[in-house]
């Protein structure tokens, strides 16, 4: 026999049939996570293949809760991951607006003979303001030209 399968668990279980089992817990009390996960902590079949009947339901739960952990930390992992792949994508995308829109023009006379261009956005891209923040900027501008030059 191997050492996995010779080795009783912490909880003194000897059951032959829990070996898997037996392997992880001890390699998580030598705080060994590659070697229990290498084991099969993180198996899709943890709970029917793995998990030692004979084991006390503390030797039991310990090695499920330990599970449940390393999961957790990994899809918090893949979280932080993917929430750094958007907000890497939204600058790329907000760079490439500010690098595609058109330097504003300079009237260098009365401003009301410089006609103003169609400054909205094409119907690929997103808009630089919120619609909210661009209907306040429009009036605010409105009520600039109804004043006159100052």
């Amino acid at each position: 026999m191997n050492e996995r399968t010779s080795a009783p668990c912490r909880c003194a279980c000897a059951d032959a049939r829990g070996a898997t089992a037996h392997a992880i817990a001890a390699a998580l009390a030598q705080d060994d996570l590659d070697t229990a996960i290498a084991l099969g902590l993180l198996s899709a079949n943890f709970e029917d293949g793995i998990v030692c009947r004979q084991c006390t339901d503390a030797c039991t739960q310990a090695l499920r809760s330990t599970r449940e952990a390393r999961l957790r930390a990994l899809a918090a992992r893949e979280r932080y991951r993917a929430r750094n792949l958007r907000l890497q994508r939204r600058a790329d995308e907000r760079a490439a607006q500010r690098a595609a829109a058109p330097a504003p023009e300079r009237a260098l006379g009365n401003t009301a003979d410089h006609v103003i261009a169609d400054t909205s956005p094409p119907a690929t891209q997103r808009p630089a303001l919120p619609s909210a923040a661009a209907a306040a900027l429009a009036r605010a501008k409105a009520k600039a030209a109804q004043r006159g030059p100052t």
